[in-house]
């Protein structure tokens, strides 16, 4: 059996959810195909993906068009939409028609809309995996404009088209979507280590896929703290350490720190809570997923919010000091790898016995 697997590269919280849902899936399945497209590095990819997987290097979708990790550019991504939709049945077919020379079984996105269309038409079955939809961002931010209701209507359609929506917890509500299929928290599991560094706390800056620099340079030194950044943040602050020298992956170094600094995004919220790691974050500006995931993180992990301001002072030996002094709740179980992997699997046996019924009634 193949399995075409679309991830989308808006960030790397599409690719946290995804990944453990294929690792959980090649346990119970391991001669299964897997081809996977998406826009990230390659190497982001096998670092979390364990089975083999062939690579198509393209993205089908673009999310929104950001100004940093926190601010969307409204009107750039307004005409991405518009330019996007402009001529949508050709699109479709053009995706139908790759689709059929690929050959899969069956089609899983996290969380384009385009493969759906294409799959549909394709006759291929498809489903689709995450904590939020396009189309319902879009309506948010875009419902209002004269242009936007024949592009919501593909959108919907789409995402419409699949045999399931599996929705994660936590996730946006998605009241559009009748044929949602509820499932556990996603998330990986990484190994702690010792990061060498004499007894300081250890705090990773790690504000999601997106480019996005906090002034750490400028930042007051914190006696017994380091921070742990991006290398090529270049950073001249004394106490900050480039979190690649530790040869780490990213769960095993988020499970070797003392606090993550972070916005809200499904990946870094599940899991930090599923491996026990504090986490410090700033809300996003206008960003609707938030509060499902903030609701759900303060009843899972030790959890504060701070500033804008705090982030660009460096103002955070108070957070920090309250953050740790926080009583743990329990690690919450990460079930929801395991049960989109046995969703898909019923799914691909069904796509199996329909292919034999086919061979012996032709």
């Amino acid at each position: 059996m193949h399995l075409f697997v679309d991830i989308s590269s808006h960030g790397f919280g599409h690719l946290a959810i995804t990944a453990p849902v294929l690792n959980a899936l090649a346990e119970i399945a391991p001669d299964l195909r897997l081809t996977v497209r998406s826009g990230l590095p390659l190497g982001k990819l096998r670092q979390r993906i364990v089975p083999p997987f062939e690579h198509s290097a393209s993205a089908s979708d673009f999310g929104y068009v950001m100004k940093g990790a926190l601010d969307i550019d409204f009107a750039a991504s307004a005409a991405a939409y518009r330019q996007a939709h402009a001529d949508w049945p050709a699109r479709v077919a053009q995706e139908a028609a790759w689709l059929v020379t690929l050959k899969p079984d069956l089609v899983l996105t996290n969380v384009s809309y385009l493969p759906l269309a294409g799959a549909t038409q394709a006759g291929i079955p498809s489903l689709s995996l995450c904590s939020l939809n396009w189309a319902d961002l879009f309506a948010h931010f875009f419902g209002r404009e004269a242009w936007a209701a024949p592009i919501h209507g593909e959108m919907l359609a789409a995402y419409r088209s699949t045999r399931a929506f599996l929705r994660p917890t936590p996730a946006m509500p998605m009241d559009d979507l009748d044929h949602r299929h509820d499932i556990g928290p996603i998330a990986a599991f990484g190994q702690r280590h010792d990061l060498g560094l004499n007894g300081d706390k250890a705090v990773l800056i790690a504000m999601g896929g997106i480019d996005h620099r906090l002034p750490v340079d400028n930042w007051p030194r914190l006696p017994g703290i380091r921070w742990l950044v991006a290398a090529d943040w270049r950073c001249t602050h004394p106490d900050a350490v480039a979190y690649e020298s530790f040869g780490l992956g990213f769960t095993d170094l988020l499970c070797s720190v003392d606090a993550i600094v972070t916005k809200p995004g499904y990946g870094t919220f599940t899991e930090a809570a599923c491996n026990g790691t504090p986490l410090l974050y700033q809300r996003r500006e206008n960003w609707p997923e938030q509060d499902c995931l903030i609701d759900w993180l303060h009843g899972n992990a030790r959890a504060l919010e701070v500033s804008a301001n705090q982030l660009a002072s460096g103002a955070l030996a108070d957070s920090l000091t309250r953050l740790w002094q926080q009583t743990p709740p329990p690690v919450p179980p990460a079930v929801g790898a395991a049960a989109a992997a046995a969703h898909i699997c019923g799914h691909l046996a069904a796509c199996q016995l329909a292919d034999k019924l086919m061979t012996h009634t032709g």
